[in-house]
């Protein structure tokens, strides 16, 4: 089954990004713990979009969600600058908070916590898929 949801790419837009897949989630009997990683995810990943992707202009996100029998594949898709975050050099966490550079942890736990990640640019769009399996 697969489901879209297109909001505006506001931070204001996360919760209902994340009711709309917590409602498939729950249909699909996903465990808690999988549910919250993948909210994590949502969060994460539309926060990136939200305040990066369109500079001042504003525009849209796309989620497209595919139900497998004990997965969740999540497709973020928009026509924002193209930015591919798995480029992106992991954060150095064994270093003291103060000489941290300051990014990089969110798309860090995403990458911890997911068991597929991809991106792709085409035909003008950021295409960022994810997939947690149960």
């Amino acid at each position: 089954m697969t489901r879209e949801i297109t909001v505006a790419a506001a931070i204001e837009g996360i919760a209902a990004v994340t009711d709309f897949v917590d409602e498939l989630l729950e249909a699909a009997d996903c465990p808690m713990r999988a549910k919250m990683q993948i909210d994590i995810a949502i969060d994460e990943l539309f926060s990136n979009i939200a305040h990066y992707a369109y500079g001042s202009g504003g525009g849209d996100v796309t989620l497209r969600v595919e139900m497998g029998e004990r997965s969740a594949e999540l497709t973020f898709i928009d026509r924002g600058a193209p930015f591919n975050p798995l480029e992106q050099k992991e954060p150095d966490v064994t270093l003291p908070a103060e000489q941290r550079q300051i990014g990089g942890l969110g798309i860090l736990m995403v990458r911890k916590s997911m068991d597929e990640l991809s991106y792709e640019y085409e035909g003008g769009e950021n295409r960022l898929r994810v997939v947690k399996r149960w």
